[in-house]
């Protein structure tokens, strides 16, 4: 093959009992939606050489790499609240992982067929869940987010039968810092498995952070990482939609873009995914809900301490920092989106600002996008804000104009259900240059265009 892949899978330097070693099931006509080559360039791979038929044929399942090691990893999780002793990649398989300039990350097929982990699913994915992460994932790179990131999307040549009936299939290709989640730790405390927690522990401090000393300083670690990425969810109005301990990614990534959504108006109770009937996963519950995940991984880390009761103490006060820390970096990621560095006043402003967004029912992105026009729709608030002496030049850089709007995406979507990928290919473009005026894509939708719920990506 035209382009090299040098893999390798420190993960599976671990017991067999985290991973079923298989390989991808072949489609039968794998053809290229889209290849990532600015990311392929930041992981050190040349792709100029590489043709379209052999970009498909590779990421499709159909060629593996020689030096590619395929497996599904194997974890749990709380799925809404309630604990289940067994997930794992149910439609996904591992290739291996690259040792890149920034870092080792895992390289993933989505869709590439059943695994032991599949719990009765196809293991197959359709073409609408792969163009919206591969568009959302694009999106929040460019916004300076950490996430997992699309490499490629291919189309199969085979339909994969859902509720809507039969749909076009398809393959994502995800690179992550790894897919080690709160649930991979849970599943092996499940099972009182000292053993392999332990070794997970080491592999995960090894791996992300070498400076953590022990268990506790893991947590923290994470703790911190979380706080960060959910204030800048929060910044730019992303809900996640299902935030289960088996979606949190240890290295602090966004991951698994399933009934996900950008808000359009603002409110805090928004909600999009369709299963979210109690408002579990509601924007401005997010902080509340990763406050709880992260004690879920705190308790998982208990089984491997030697003083149990001094490890639960310790790991109390440690998760209870999350309020203040979550706070900080909620306060670091709005502030400058008025124009303001962070303190009480920016806090105050940002806050009001929302009160009004709300009660007006304003656009989130381009509410922020163009803070002088509060002039119209709140002149106190528009008073009291230059009165504080915003630096204008911050606030005009730090907010986007463009964000991936559901309606746009379902657009998308729609076309490429049909064959049509210029839509996809047109929004891909946009998303990635979301500080760009583009009026194509700033518009908030109509009513007829309005998105009320989002699925899950199966």
């Amino acid at each position: 093959m035209a382009l090299h892949l040098p893999f390798d899978a420190t993960y599976l330097s671990l017991p067999d009992r985290f991973y079923t070693r298989q390989p991808a099931t072949p489609v039968s006509a794998p053809s290229l939606i889209a290849f990532n080559h600015e990311l392929a360039d930041r992981l050190g791979l040349d792709s100029g050489s590489m043709t379209i038929e052999e970009a498909a044929e590779i990421f499709s399942g159909n060629a593996v790499p020689e030096t590619a090691t395929p497996f599904a990893q194997v974890y749990a999780g709380h799925q809404f609240g309630g604990f289940s002793s067994q997930l794992g990649d149910g439609r996904a398989l591992h290739l291996g992982e690259l040792a890149t300039f920034a870092g080792r990350v895992d390289v993933q097929l989505k869709g590439s067929g059943r695994t032991p982990y599949s719990r009765g699913g196809d293991g197959r994915a359709w073409v609408g869940p792969v163009i919206r992460e591969y568009l959302m994932s694009c999106a929040m790179d460019a916004l300076d987010i950490p996430t997992t990131r699309a490499l490629a999307a291919v189309t199969t040549g085979d339909p994969v039968l859902r509720e809507q009936g039969p749909l076009p299939g398809a393959v994502l290709t995800r690179v992550a810092a790894s897919h080690i989640r709160v649930g991979t730790f849970q599943y092996f405390a499940a099972r009182s498995d000292k053993d392999a927690l332990q070794q997970l522990t080491d592999y995960t401090i090894r791996r992300h952070y070498p400076n953590a000393k022990g268990p506790a300083g893991l947590l923290s670690a994470v703790m911190e990482r979380q706080a960060s990425l959910i204030a800048k969810w929060m910044s730019v109005g992303f809900i996640h939609g299902v935030m289960n301990t088996d979606n949190v990614q240890i290295a602090g990534e966004t991951i698994d873009y399933g009934p996900c959504a950008f808000m359009d108006t603002y409110h805090p109770d928004t909600v999009f995914s369709s299963i979210d009937h109690q408002g579990r996963y509601a924007y401005s519950n997010q902080a509340p809900v990763t406050h709880w995940n992260l004690a879920q991984f705190a308790t998982s880390l208990v089984v491997i301490m030697p003083d149990q009761d001094a490890a639960i103490e310790e790991f109390t006060a440690i998760i209870n920092r999350f309020p203040e820390l979550y706070q900080k970096a909620w306060l670091k990621a709005f502030a400058p989106k008025i124009g303001l560095q962070p303190n009480e006043t920016a806090s105050d402003l940002v806050q009001d600002l929302l009160g009004v967004m709300a009660n007006a029912k304003l656009d989130f992105t381009n509410t922020f996008a163009a803070l002088d026009e509060t002039a119209k729709t709140s002149p106190e608030w528009h008073v009291k804000w230059r009165a504080a002496g915003p630096e204008d030049t911050l606030w005009q850089r730090t907010n986007p104009h463009v964000i991936p709007r559901t309606h746009k995406i379902e657009e998308a979507i729609q076309a490429a259900t049909s064959g049509d990928y210029a839509p996809f290919h047109q929004m891909l473009k946009a998303v990635s240059a979301p500080f760009e005026p583009l009026s194509a894509f700033m518009l908030p939708p109509t009513d007829f265009e309005k998105v009320h719920q989002t699925f899950c990506g199966t």
